[in-house]
């Protein structure tokens, strides 16, 4: 997977809206997994994020 973008969770939320505290909640929830990390940063798959976003506004 040489051509994933990986993307930080601030950068993650900016681009499906959200804040970055949900971003995280989707990790506990199950719906996103971090890809790597930059030092402390966990980062996101630019697709797994979208998947995410998908997966928790089909809940009702």
């Amino acid at each position: 997977m040489a051509g994933d973008t990986l993307i930080t969770g601030e950068l993650a939320a900016a681009e499906t809206g959200v804040v970055p505290a949900t971003i995280r909640k989707w990790v506990q929830l199950g719906h996103l997994r971090p890809a790597g990390r930059r030092g402390r940063a966990l980062l996101y798959r630019l697709e797994d994020v979208f998947a995410a976003e998908r997966a928790a506004r089909r809940r009702p």
